[in-house]
């Protein structure tokens, strides 16, 4: 009997520096951490994922959002239908992490403090100064790759799914500042 769903497996290539939010901080030192696993490694969560993929799936076709991604309770959404605000997403979207080879080659060689690094930011006022009390820093991780996998993708959405992942270009927090800059590439698995 044939599947009548693919598992979409891809890689997220970060380019620059990239802050996937915890929520936490780190008291009076940092403002904001990163979400990190139980093994303290950076992770893309499933949820952020689906997030960012249907944002730019509202631009391509709304049946395959309601469809892959689920309905949408928010009469202000751009692909509102009242007769589908109940429907839930038949997509599963899996955590990105690390390659499993990378992880446990961090781990054994203690490199994880390696990932992670500090960076400051302010606002300026007009005449050039600091605005006081403006001051922020936030944990940032390397450029590196995770791998992830929606599962469940109905054949008839797979390319309309592969052509909203790819057009996502940053993703986390200050992405329209210079952070986040990555590529998805996509290989289709059964």
């Amino acid at each position: 009997m044939e599947s009548k769903t693919v598992t979409l497996k891809y890689e997220i290539k970060f380019l620059d520096f990239w802050h996937l939010g915890s929520g936490l901080s780190a008291g009076t030192r940092l403002d904001s951490l990163v979400v990190k696993d139980s093994d303290g490694l950076p992770f893309a969560s499933g949820k952020t994922l689906k997030g960012l993929f249907r944002e730019m799936a509202e631009m391509i076709d709304c049946d395959f959002v309601n469809i892959c991604f689920g309905g949408s309770s928010d009469p202000k959404d751009v692909c509102y239908d009242e007769t589908k605000k109940d429907i839930e997403g038949e997509c599963y979207f899996v955590n990105a992490t690390l390659s499993k080879e990378a992880k446990e080659q961090i781990l054994y060689h203690r490199l994880k403090d390696n990932l992670y690094v500090e960076i400051a930011s302010t606002k300026i006022d007009e005449k050039g100064v600091a605005v006081d009390n403006s001051l922020r820093e936030i944990e940032v991780v390397i450029p590196i790759t995770l791998y992830g996998e929606i599962n469940d993708v109905p054949l008839k959405y797979v390319e309309k799914m592969k052509q909203s992942m790819k057009m996502v270009k940053r993703m986390g927090l200050n992405r329209n500042r210079g952070l986040g800059r990555c590529e998805i590439s996509i290989s289709e698995g059964l």
